[in-house]
């Protein structure tokens, strides 16, 4: 049986992130912070990958992502990659989309204003997420792993959305008919035909990860897109 300093010891061997206690506390710290700094940094590797497949998905077609050439677009070593993955359909199948940055809309009223900083809220999201491009690409793709990675960022969001518009039911601001399913389809559909005819300078130029994520189109700058469609939703759903 280990005791003392042998038991911290084999405290952190076996929790070499855990919290600091004791007379180890500095060691343990720094140890933690050292965890810390190697989870970011996966995160990083982990996102380049994903924005490199979809670039490449978006450009050229799944057909085209290999091990290789993501490893080329994304800077990622092909060492890396093949630690992670088995081959192009395995990465592809397993991208994983960082959903933690999905809008929250529990503190916008159900007003006509509300609506409109909820879309924009969805249209930014999505742009950061993905790239409304990529968004596009993979819901019109037959690919089951895109259209997992659609998903990802879809479904949460469309609960969120259906939540906003049910608060607004409760509170008699709108009908308590409205179709959630067919309203938030509609809602995406036109935030991507926006995109399509209203961001032909980005569409005129070859796709890059640079340009894709946040303020990735030039049409969603300046908020129009979601001003038109809370007007457009306001006369349809308000009581």
């Amino acid at each position: 049986m280990l005791g003392g300093a042998g038991a911290d010891i084999a405290s952190t061997v076996r929790n070499p992130c855990g919290k600091a206690g004791g007379t180890h506390g500095t060691e343990q710290s720094a140890a933690n912070r050292g965890c810390g700094r190697r989870e970011r940094l996966r995160e990083q590797t982990d996102r380049k990958i994903m924005r490199a497949a979809l670039e490449i998905v978006v450009s050229d077609g799944v057909g085209a992502v290999t091990i290789e050439e993501v490893a080329r677009r994304s800077g990622v070593a092909k060492t890396t990659i093949y630690r992670r993955y088995r081959n192009a359909d395995d990465l592809l199948h397993r991208i994983q989309v960082e959903a933690a940055g999905l809008p929250d809309f529990s503190d916008l009223d159900p007003s006509r204003d509300g609506l409109r900083a909820m879309l924009q809220r969805i249209q930014d999201c999505f742009d950061s997420e993905l790239g409304l491009k990529a968004v596009g690409a993979v819901l019109t793709s037959d690919n089951d792993a895109l259209t997992a990675i659609a998903e990802q960022v879809l479904a949460p969001a469309e609960q969120r959305f259906s939540a906003f518009v049910n608060r607004g039911i409760v509170t008699k601001a709108f009908r308590a008919d409205v179709d959630l399913g067919f309203l938030f389809d509609t809602v995406l559909g036109s935030m991507l035909a926006y995109t399509a005819l209203h961001d032909k300078a980005t569409c005129a130029e070859p796709l890059s990860s640079s340009k894709m994520g946040a303020n990735s189109t030039n049409g969603n700058a300046d908020g129009a897109w979601a001003a038109h469609m809370a007007g457009l939703l306001w006369t349809v759903i308000a009581v």
